[in-house]
């Protein structure tokens, strides 16, 4: 064998365990079908402007670690995720906090937006949500839901609220503060110079191979390396021998406009059900309007995101964790746990989705496993 370990894919996963890999010793050649590295973190540089080809990516953790790791490959610029929220014309503030509250119901202190929800709460009556409509009115009230939660959420998932579970909603952070730091986490940030930046950086050293198909050439590929790190979606790799997952996909229209400020916010969610687009993001206001060199971008890009139910051959992004697939995943998981000469990894390999900050953590612990990488 020529490699210890072939890596299919060039995301974060792949190219964290690559560079973990070379670091200790190892063989490595990682290959990607896209003509690219970065995988859906790529941002591209047009017009002085790091574009992120596959929607906003905002890195934030708790996890010092893995904030430590990264920032061996790049600065992290200080951005602050504060999406806006529109519905038909009217702005809100996100996540969920006392400047929401105060633009839906006038109300100036948290004790009474805390009681204008409890008051919705107790009309709707729900004390064991059983889908994510109950789940969040029993969180934030009708008013909230109507406006900010089920126009959006039923574009994003092509479902209505009370086919989807309760559990999605979870993660939605509401508080009863003047704080629209939507995810509040000790680091946060966005790389200077842009994520494809920080992958090669991950990655020098390492032999890299574009637009290459693994399973186009399966045959070829299997027999030069020990271990195969793969990356790709599971199912696709056993041939969808017990059917396939099912995913959200997004469509992206991106355009550049000859104005200095299209929308005033780098994220806009449109919450509305008839506006089809999800959101807008405006990719200059990532990195504070400025290029690399701390100059005024004249231009701008935007790019507004379409959800769409995924079919065979478009690009996965969001995994359907209901009960039907996650079925079907545990069979094609266990047949994995006996492969021992492959380890799955990442969003499509696990089929998960996972932060940025949890692909890397895991990376580095299949490092870890492999080889005893510090």
């Amino acid at each position: 064998m020529k490699y210890d370990y072939l890596i299919v894919g060039c995301g974060l996963f792949g190219a964290v365990f690559a560079h973990e890999a070379k670091k200790a010793g190892k063989r490595v050649l990682i290959i990607d079908k896209r003509p690219h590295v970065a995988g859906n973190v790529y941002t591209e540089n047009i017009e002085g402007i790091q574009v992120h080809k596959y929607g906003a990516h905002i890195f934030h953790t708790n996890n010092q670690r893995v904030w430590k790791y990264v920032t061996q490959f790049a600065e992290f610029n200080r951005f602050i995720n504060a999406p806006v929220a529109n519905y038909k014309g009217e702005l809100y503030s996100l996540p969920f906090n006392m400047y929401t509250f105060n633009k839906m119901w006038g109300v100036v202190t948290p004790e009474e937006a805390f009681e204008k929800i409890a008051s919705q709460r107790n009309c709707a009556g729900i004390t064991n949500p059983q889908n994510l409509e109950e789940q969040a009115i029993s969180l934030v009230g009708f008013d909230i839901y109507e406006k900010l939660i089920k126009g959006y959420t039923e574009k994003q998932w092509g479902r209505s609220c009370r086919e989807l579970p309760a559990f999605i909603i979870n993660r939605l952070p509401i508080r009863f503060l003047f704080d629209n730091n939507y995810f509040n986490a000790l680091y946060q940030g966005i790389p200077i110079g842009g994520y494809t930046r920080m992958v090669k950086n991950m990655l020098l050293d390492i032999e890299v191979c574009l637009e290459t198909d693994y399973l186009k050439q399966k045959d070829v590929y299997d027999n030069v390396a020990n271990k195969i790190i793969y990356t790709g979606a599971i199912d696709e790799f056993y041939q969808y021998r017990f059917g396939n997952l099912e995913y959200r996909s997004i469509r992206f229209e991106t355009e550049y406009l000859q104005e200095v400020n299209h929308q005033g916010n780098a994220v806009v969610n449109y919450t509305d059900a008839e506006t089809p687009w999800t959101r807008i993001i405006e990719h200059k206001w990532f990195e504070f309007g400025k290029n690399e060199n701390g100059i005024d971008i004249p231009g701008t890009i935007i790019s507004k995101e379409y959800s769409l139910e995924w079919k065979l051959g478009e690009e996965p992004y969001y995994p359907i964790n209901d009960k039907k697939n996650k079925e079907i995943y545990d069979k094609y998981k266990k047949i994995s746990d006996f492969d021992s000469d492959v380890i799955f990894g990442g969003r499509l390999g696990e089929y998960k989705y996972y932060d940025m900050d949890v692909t890397i953590e895991r990376a580095m612990n299949v490092a870890e496993q492999e080889f005893g990488s510090k």
